[in-house]
């Protein structure tokens, strides 16, 4: 299953993206779907398996305009 990271702004989209890549984790940044209701246009996609280690580096890089996880396919939070 594919996972969004939603963020309110692009720089801190594209900023959690490079972080991922240095973490390991395979990404792309993917147009927002309109279901998710918030967002700056731009999301950080990547693989479910991927989740506990994207997590990880949210905690580790706090960014304030966060909006949270979204699985595609029904675009739920989680």
């Amino acid at each position: 299953m594919t996972v969004l990271a939603v963020f309110r702004s692009r720089a801190h989209t594209l900023a959690y993206a490079a972080a991922l890549r240095a973490a390991g984790v395979p990404v792309q940044t993917v147009s927002t779907p309109k279901e998710a209701g918030v967002g700056c246009g731009i999301s950080a996609k990547f693989e479910e398996a991927f989740l506990p280690r994207a997590k990880k580096t949210l905690a580790v890089r706090p960014y304030s305009s966060f909006a949270g996880f979204m699985q595609s396919g029904g675009f739920s939070r989680f």
